[in-house]
């Protein structure tokens, strides 16, 4: 049997070690994929220190990896050895309830998630069924493409989820991780995009990355001047919010959109909602078509995410820089294990 080489964590808040694990033999319907590079997201540092309460250990994270396909399972189909490929979020699904049969998988209600109760792509090889498997595109640098596998996926999803029109006035709340990429898709989707924070020196920053115009969010008086201004707002953030400014910011039939985890519940004032007909919603990743859709316009476009890059052994050190808020804006670590 072969036998996967990885960094993993022992226990929640614990160092990345040396892992090693015997995968088994392939299943008929997966791929086996060599990691080149992985992205870091917060949401596996949130796995390792176990603050979902989901996290099985030893935790091996990673789930947005580029590599090259090294083994198909017999009834894998479209897929070749040699291609290179990207796994995000997901790993599998069941491929025959109702949301799957409708292109929804990412809605399954068996979704395999691949950090989650499973071994991820902080390592030399990685498994997942062959629909998860995406083939990256030429133009894509394979170097920056693993983010776009979850956060890229993330703020695209709702673009076609809620039919955002090129017409459409949109903002951007956080110029992180996700929405620094959430503003070039919107710029490039043809949108007017105004970019929310709460960092004044990423102003200009902001403006570079495809927003036309910002707000400082510590300004009431700023907020204020642009009630009623937007059809969709998405939030990018971890962070409780003034959401009734936001509320008010919406156009009548205005969206506001959470795809970052706020602590607390959003109060939503019932009369904020009826009187403009305003929505509140939120969306995890995307399904396998629309991931495809997603790199497909990322390159057609030049949409890719801001990266620093470790080697995959200097993992702790990449997970450090995260959380201590210094990433700009994604890191990606090169695989240099085994």
């Amino acid at each position: 049997m072969a036998t996967f080489q990885a960094l993993a964590v022992q226990q929640a808040g614990g160092k990345l070690e040396p892992f090693s694990y015997d995968p088994g033999e392939l299943r008929d319907e997966q791929v086996e994929i060599e990691v080149l590079y992985c992205g870091i997201c917060h949401s596996d540092l949130a796995m390792a220190l176990n603050e979902w309460h989901m996290t099985r250990f030893p935790f091996v994270p990673g789930h947005e990896a580029i590599g090259k396909l090294v083994a198909v399972g017999r009834d894998a189909k479209f897929l070749n050895v040699g291609q290179v490929v990207g796994l995000g979020w997901n790993s599998g699904s069941c491929l025959h309830c109702a949301q799957c049969l409708s292109g929804n998988h990412n809605m399954c209600s068996t979704l395999e998630m691949t950090i989650a109760g499973r071994y991820g792509a902080f390592a030399t090889r990685v498994r997942c069924h062959w629909v998860w498997a995406t083939p990256i595109p030429e133009g894509l640098d394979l170097a920056k493409a693993g983010p776009l596998l979850c956060g890229g996926i993330t703020v695209f999803n709702p673009l076609l989820q809620f039919q955002i029109l090129p017409t459409d006035r949109v903002g951007v709340i956080g110029i992180g991780g996700l929405g620094h990429m959430a503003l070039q898709f919107m710029n490039r989707w043809g949108c007017d995009v105004t970019a929310f924070t709460s960092s004044a020196a990423k102003a200009d920053e902001a403006k570079r990355m495809g927003a036309h115009h910002v707000v400082d969010t510590h300004s009431t008086d700023a907020l204020a001047k642009v009630a009623g201004s937007f059809d969709f707002i998405l939030s990018t953030v971890t962070a409780d919010l003034p959401w009734d400014a936001y509320l008010a910011a919406l156009a009548p039939k205005g969206r506001l959109h959470i795809v970052g985890v706020a602590p607390q519940p959003i109060p939503a004032p019932a009369f904020a909602l009826i009187g403009a007909q305003r929505s509140i919603s939120g969306s995890p990743s995307g399904a396998p078509a629309t991931v495809t859709k997603m790199l497909d316009f990322a390159a057609r476009h030049g949409v890719a995410p801001v990266t620093e890059e470790f080697p995959m052994s200097h993992a702790n050190e990449a997970f450090r820089h995260l959380e201590s808020g210094k990433a700009r804006y994604r890191i990606v670590l090169k695989n240099d294990l085994g």
